[in-house]
């Protein structure tokens, strides 16, 4: 039974192993930040086009302050709850052998 229960080796091979823990987290990270820098433009460019309705009650100063300090609320709180969190819980799926001691992790993992 214990010669069933080892860590399958990945299909990329043995050179790989060691490289998917920085990688796959790497990724996730770099896709994400591209993505939430994405959102904060769109949410930029909401307040710009709108700018009529908020001028009347905050000024063309305060609408484009309004404007930039939420599209960088939008990436940071993005980045800081989503992003990191799941880097590091990527990572740790891929340095801890057999992290929820479930045997679809063992096969799953066989594949990355």
């Amino acid at each position: 039974m214990k010669e069933n229960n080892k860590q399958l080796i990945s299909i990329f091979g043995k050179w790989w192993e060691p490289i998917r823990k920085w990688f796959y987290p790497t990724w996730l990270l770099y896709e994400l930040s591209v993505r939430f820098y994405d959102y904060a433009v769109d949410v930029h460019n909401y307040f710009i086009e709108k700018q009529g309705y908020f001028v009347s009650y905050i000024g063309e100063i305060g609408t484009q302050t309004l404007a930039v300090f939420c599209s960088i609320a939008t990436f940071v709180i993005c980045t800081a709850f989503l992003t990191v969190s799941a880097c590091f819980i990527l990572y740790k799926f891929f340095k801890i052998k057999n992290l929820t001691d479930v045997k679809f992790e063992e096969k799953i993992k066989k594949y990355f």
